[in-house]
């Protein structure tokens, strides 16, 4: 049980808007505070984005409400947060990021076991034609599903 994963924030967005290549797992630099409010679920990924600065890997736009007992020591929510990853991973991203057309999105935010993890994912931006494409097919399948079910009654 120690690797029980509880998820506490989707970003379905990104699957919308991007072709997701690689997913990659990391931890994230969070102060207590911070913490126990993800614990409570007050976390927010839809708006944020992942840039590589200097080496090192941040999350911009992730909203983390203050916790209501933390007075003194909550953190502004929309802090930039450092993710955790192993150097040659960082330089592996970095070589694919200068590939045109790809970028780093934020796709989950979970619990595995105590600690707070972040998965990315390298991204492809989708054209709009893409995005009708995968509403179409959406559709289908659910009328699909509905008639199967009307067909069973």
């Amino acid at each position: 049980m120690k690797d029980s994963i509880k998820l506490v924030a989707n970003n379905k967005k990104a699957y919308h808007d991007y072709f997701i290549d690689e997913k990659f797992e990391c931890g994230i630099e969070l102060f207590g505070t911070e913490v126990k409010s993800i614990r409570s679920g007050k976390c927010s990924i839809k708006e944020a984005f992942v840039k590589i600065e200097k080496g090192e890997v941040y999350v911009f736009g992730m909203h983390v409400n203050p916790y209501e007992k933390g007075n003194i020591f909550n953190k502004d929510p929309l802090r930039p947060k450092k993710l955790l990853m192993h150097r040659y991973e960082i330089h592996k991203l970095e070589g694919k990021i200068r590939e045109k057309g790809l970028t780093l999105v934020p796709l989950q935010v979970y619990f595995k076991g105590s600690l707070v993890k972040v998965e990315i994912g390298l991204a492809r931006g989708k054209k709009l034609y893409d995005k009708r494409a995968d509403i179409a097919k959406k559709d289908q399948r659910r009328e699909v599903e509905r008639d199967y079910k009307e067909k069973l009654r």
